[in-house]
C-alpha cells in the first residue's frame, strides 16, 4: 500500500509515513489530507484503486483507528529506511516478471516523478501537478513539461 499511495498521491516519502488513519476520507469526495515541508497542508484526490487497496488494508489491520499511523499495522510506523528496503524488496521481486527493471533504479521520489509525468501526459494543467506535489512555484513543476516534451 506505501507504492500505492505514493504513486497515486505523488507526496514525498515523510508525508507518506506520516499519514495517520485519520488524515484518509474514503466516502463521498475520497481523499488524503497531506502535511508537507513547511507545516503546509494538502489534500489529494484519491483514485478508486487506491481506495480499494486501503480499504482492504483497513480490514485486514482492524487495530488501526483515528491517530493510527496508516502504514504500522505492528508497531510504530514505517521510517525511511524501511520505506526504502521494502521497495528494493518489491522491485527485485516485480523483476521476475518485468526483466526490464532489472538494474533500474527505482525510489520513492521516483515514483513521485512518474506521478507527475503521467498525470501531464494525461491532460491534468501542470499548476494542479504543482499544487498536488506541493510545489512552492510552478516552475518547480515546468521541469516535467520539458522533460515530456523531449
Amino acid at each position: 500500500m506505501l507504492f500505492t499511495l505514493i504513486y497515486n498521491t505523488g507526496a514525498r516519502m515523510s508525508e507518506i509515513i506520516n499519514i495517520r488513519v485519520v488524515d484518509v476520507v474514503l466516502d463521498g469526495s475520497p481523499c488524503v489530507h497531506l502535511n508537507g515541508k513547511g507545516r503546509r497542508k494538502r489534500t489529494i484526490p484519491l483514485w478508486k484503486s487506491t481506495v480499494g487497496t486501503i480499504r482492504a488494508w483497513l480490514h485486514t489491520n482492524l487495530n488501526m483507528h483515528g491517530d493510527t499511523a496508516l502504514l504500522g499495522p505492528v508497531g510504530p510506523a514505517y521510517d525511511a529506511s524501511e520505506c526504502g528496503a521494502t521497495l528494493t524488496l518489491a522491485v527485485n521481486r516485480a523483476a521476475v516478471i518485468q526483466p526490464s527493471l532489472k538494474g533500474k533504479r527505482v525510489s520513492p521520489h521516483i515514483l513521485r516523478h512518474t506521478t507527475a509525468m503521467h498525470l501531464l501526459q494525461n491532460g491534468v494543467p501542470f499548476n494542479l501537478i504543482a499544487l498536488w506535489h506541493g510545489h512552492e512555484s510552478v516552475n518547480t513543476t515546468h521541469r516535467y513539461v520539458e522533460a515530456n516534451l523531449r
